[in-house]
């Protein structure tokens, strides 16, 4: 598993370049979580979790406390999530996420980046039983033992455990995320997430080469300029 999650810790820095709208998809998904789960951070652990990682994006407060004032009100925008699969060049597998206020052009948009660059958009289900769909805490720390043992403690279903270098990294299923993340803040004082998410992690990988590379960064590009993308996963292992 943690090689899948350095994968996509790569390719992820190769595209964070093309997230120009970056504050927008936070301030969006920020405004989501809060509606839905409350505008307290200490009583809506993804929501903490969330500004956390905006904060360390560099997203400034300003958008941060706009998205809050919004879910506050009450008013704004509706949004929806939306899921979309298929294969991508090389015939890698892709999961495409969303918030819409619109579905039908939001629909529109991704599958054109999909036949713009000869890829496959598919039914839902066509690829998502190729992933793990996780939640992924990783803090500085040596002592996986006792932290697996706080987790333990606390029900929390643990997929994997691993210390590399001083960073012990957990990986949960999406479901045991506030459980997993409560029971760590109160086993250790001061916890300082690195990485505090949900992810699809891919179980296999598939090889991209050759003209396809091009194609894949076109892809990857094409769908992180679309507003209503928050999120793409996929299972290519690009050359080194």
């Amino acid at each position: 598993m943690g090689r899948a999650y350095q994968n996509r810790k790569d390719s992820m820095a190769k595209t964070a370049a093309a997230k120009t709208k970056v504050y927008s998809k936070y301030g969006r998904e920020i405004y989501m979580c809060a509606k839905s789960g409350g505008t307290d951070p200490d009583g809506n652990l993804s929501l903490r979790g969330l500004i956390d990682r905006a904060k360390k994006d560099q997203v400034p407060s300003h958008v941060i406390d706009k998205a809050l004032d919004k879910a506050k009100g009450g008013a704004g925008e509706d949004y929806s999530p939306a899921r979309y699969e298929g294969y991508g060049p090389g015939n890698c597998m892709v999961i495409v996420d969303c918030l819409t206020d619109n579905p039908n052009r939001t629909f529109g948009d991704v599958r054109l980046a999909f036949t713009k660059t000869k890829c496959k958009i598919g039914t839902p289900g066509a690829v998502a039983h190729m992933f793990d769909h996780c939640a992924i805490f990783a803090f500085k720390g040596d002592d996986e033992e006792a932290v697996l043992e706080a987790l333990m403690e606390a029900d929390v279903d643990v997929t994997d455990i691993e210390n590399e270098n001083g960073l012990i990294t957990i990986f949960t299923p999406n479901t045991e995320y506030a459980k997993a993340k409560q029971a760590l803040v109160d086993a250790i004082e001061g916890i300082d997430f690195e990485v505090d998410e949900i992810q699809f992690l891919p179980k296999t990988s598939t090889p991209v080469e050759g003209d396809d590379v091009a194609m894949f960064e076109k892809f990857l590009d094409m769908l992180n300029d679309l507003d209503d993308v928050q999120n793409v996963y996929h299972n290519a292992e690009l050359p080194e």
